[in-house]
């Protein structure tokens, strides 16, 4: 009862914050706009379903809950230019976050994140081929992005498997070594992109200025999905951060429970990569900062971690937009996440799980 108590608080305060960070950073930009016009204009966007109509083809009918009045280029600035980036800035952080926090439980190791088994690496391979040759592939960029990122977590996955075992530290090198593989793809389809070099290379930093509600959906839909299926394994992950065989000795599945939790983390990790490019040091850190505040406990740890990554991309994406050359967010946060990182290990706050 005490853990949901502090699970549940932690989680409405983490929501709020998320909320509040929306309104103050949906009112940054070129055009600066008033935070209650901001909060209106988001409340009006609010709508509940009130039938389907079969006349033409299944379509979803709403309702919007508010209908203030708001000046109509404001409406028009933070409803269909801003928030739809918020959004899928807001998604993204919790994926990856959220990916992260598993990754690290996982692999029992401080220094692991979302794409420790290649999976970033293997989007790029997929975005940038797509970018570069004259290929044409289904769902553009992101179809061909995710795709790389699925098949080379699998690969990885079976190349460290032996005899039904798969060691975590094989797993490792073995993601290592198909990363830097990988990587030497990447560098070659680079030399070789000519006049698709500057499109190929704001992938590859994480790029959330073409954001749309379908990409916000794509990455939201199996974000959202991901997650849910991963919170009653929470306490198997408590139980893992023991050692393998003292789990199993405790009843924990462990074959099964790492493959499902590998498979989870990478397909939400691909699901974040494909819509936005490959951001650095969000599901590394977030999990750290929260760790330090809310314990090692999983059961907390998962959903306030993913709820602050959200807070945490949007904010960072909102300083990326808002500089004089419009950067992609991947460089605002190695900038921020890299010296933080530094901090906690000078503290001594970076330790094995």
């Amino acid at each position: 009862m005490e853990t949901r108590t502090k699970t549940v608080g932690w989680s409405a305060g983490l929501t709020a914050l998320l909320a509040l960070t929306t309104v103050v950073c949906a009112a940054v930009g070129p055009v600066s706009i008033d935070y209650l016009t901001v909060a209106k204009v988001l409340l009006n966007q609010l709508a509940l379903p009130s039938g389907v109509t079969l006349a033409g083809g299944l379509s979803l009918q709403t309702t919007t809950v508010f209908q203030f009045q708001v000046p109509k280029t404001a409406s028009v600035i933070v409803a269909s230019v801003r928030l739809p980036r918020i959004a899928l800035a807001a998604t993204v952080g919790f994926s990856l976050a959220a990916a992260g926090t598993v990754m690290q439980g996982f692999f029992r190791n401080p220094m692991a994140d979302p794409s420790i088994v290649g999976v970033s690496s293997g989007a790029a391979v997929g975005a940038v081929s797509a970018i570069v040759l004259p290929l044409s592939v289904p769902f553009g960029i992101e179809g061909a992005a995710f795709v790389g990122a699925i098949l080379t977590a699998f690969l990885v996955y079976a190349l460290a498997t032996e005899r039904g075992r798969t060691p975590v530290a094989t797993l490792l090198l073995a993601g290592v070594a198909i990363q830097t593989f990988l990587g030497a793809v990447v560098s070659f389809l680079l030399v070789t992109s000519g006049e698709s070099l500057r499109e190929a290379l704001y992938w590859l930093m994480g790029d959330l200025s073409a954001a749309t509600w379908g990409d916000v959906t794509f990455a939201g839909g199996i974000g959202l999905v991901g997650f849910v299926l991963l919170l009653p394994y929470t306490n198997d992950m408590n139980v893992l951060l023991l050692g393998e065989e003292d789990a199993h000795h405790l009843g924990i599945a462990v074959e099964r429970t790492k493959l499902l939790l590998l498979t989870l983390a990478s397909i939400v990790t691909a699901a974040g990569v494909a819509v936005a490019g490959v951001i650095g040091f969000v599901g590394l850190v977030v999990p750290h900062m929260l760790r330090l505040v809310v314990g090692p406990d999983h059961r907390i740890l998962l959903p306030t971690s993913a709820l602050a990554g959200a807070s945490f991309l949007v904010a960072t994406d909102t300083v990326a937009r808002s500089t004089a050359e419009i950067l992609p967010v991947g460089i605002v946060t190695a900038a921020l996440g890299a010296p933080f990182f530094l901090f906690l290990l000078k503290r001594r706050e970076v330790h094995a799980l």
